[in-house]
């Protein structure tokens, strides 16, 4: 990620907690085109569901697949704004492991975020999902 390229103001107001240690922000905004990235989840080109109960590999296959989508409209995690996770039988055990993906993909930048613990998703097996919106630069 090129910080360059990053155009999101990321707010933190002073008159709330610091959320960067649980993996978001309150606040992010940029200028330009807003981009809506469906939920992506553990799956091969085909669209088959990984299947493992290992929840961090699931997470980190979710998060290389929402990559390619970013990729696919010429965007990065740095034009990231908001994520939506979804994980099922949601623990602190899953949110440490949520964490540390977040850090990987965004850094000290960490978008805003809403987390759903959920009964199940979609398919069977799937354990995590995650949606975004992502601003184009203005003249992109």
């Amino acid at each position: 990620m090129s910080a360059t390229h990053d155009q999101r103001t990321i707010t933190n107001p002073a008159t709330l907690h610091d959320p960067t240690p649980f993996g978001y922000s309150h606040a992010a905004s940029a200028p330009g085109e807003l981009v809506f990235i469906g939920g992506q989840y553990a799956s091969d080109a085909g669209g088959s569901p990984l299947h493992t109960d290992d929840f961090a590999a699931q997470v980190d296959l979710a998060f290389a697949n929402l990559r390619y989508a970013l990729e696919g409209v010429g965007l990065g995690f740095e034009h990231v704004v908001r994520l939506g996770t979804y994980i099922v039988d949601h623990d602190l055990a899953r949110l440490e492991v949520l964490g540390k993906a977040l850090q990987a993909a965004f850094g000290d930048r960490l978008p805003a975020q809403t987390l759903s613990g959920v009964a199940s998703l979609a398919l069977p097996g799937m354990l995590f999902e995650v949606d975004a919106v992502a601003v184009r630069p203005a003249g992109d």
